[in-house]
């Protein structure tokens, strides 16, 4: 059964961001194929700091009923500090689950508008990424305000618990953009035992209503920067500390 996320909202391809992805149409993706035999951990070793961290999807069931149903993963971030300044360097390196690529570019425009909702630059960033869970491709882009804000956490020194986690886009304007099948989503972290779930103020017009679950607390939240209070217990900006 493969995890798939299910969007509703998409990068703005008229952001600085993307149009700079063309000068780097390599991006320094690795793959399998380039690096034979490597194992997530093998890849992460020599990053000076790095992090898993779950998300939540759907799955569709293999049967004629197509029922979709929640699904918790788990991703590995990896992110170190170069002395040189010659752009970010981004690596999704093939773990037990892949990427698409619909899904790499909307978390290479959630790193970059994270970071400078932050005020960081980024242009001596060294960042990798790896589907730990499930085995399969992860499609659409709700993963990617988590991702953002998980690299953005590794790079002040920050932590983000594995019983926490996020559902949403990261809007260029710092807000929290809406995702579709909440309450499933919602309903699988109860199941996985995650106690606090970060998701869009602003809900998708076709979802149903949904009930937090007992001992679990759901935070509806507006923007980047109160998400990322949630998730780490520290504030987005450093004047704020």
């Amino acid at each position: 059964m493969n995890t798939s996320e299910l969007t509703n909202t998409g990068p703005r391809q008229g952001d600085r961001f993307v149009r700079r992805l063309a000068l780097f149409a390599c991006l320094m993706i690795l793959a399998a194929d380039f690096l034979p035999g490597l194992v997530p951990a093998q890849a992460f070793a020599d990053m000076q700091r790095a992090q898993v961290v779950r998300f939540l999807g759907v799955s569709l069931a293999r049967d004629w009923r197509d029922i979709r149903h929640g699904a918790v993963g788990e991703i590995i971030v990896g992110w170190e500090e170069r002395a040189d300044h010659h752009g970010i360097v981004v690596s999704f390196v093939q773990g037990k689950g892949s990427f698409s690529s619909d899904t790499e570019l909307a978390i290479l425009v959630a790193v970059d508008r994270a970071a400078r909702t932050a005020g960081l630059r980024t242009d001596s960033w060294t960042v990798t990424f790896a589907v730990h869970e499930p085995a399969g491709v992860i499609y659409g882009d709700s993963i990617s305000g988590l991702v953002g804000l998980t690299v953005v956490a590794l790079a002040k020194g920050d932590f983000i618990p594995i019983d926490r986690t996020m559902t949403g886009t990261i809007s260029q304007d710092g807000t929290i953009g809406p995702v579709s099948a909440l309450p499933l989503k919602i309903e699988a972290a109860f199941q996985k035992h995650l106690r606090r779930v970060v998701v869009p103020e602003m809900l998708d017009a076709t979802d149903d209503d949904w009930e937090t679950p007992f001992m679990m607390q759901v935070s509806p939240i507006r923007s980047a920067a109160v998400a990322y209070q949630a998730l780490t217990d520290h504030p987005l900006l450093d004047a704020l500390r």
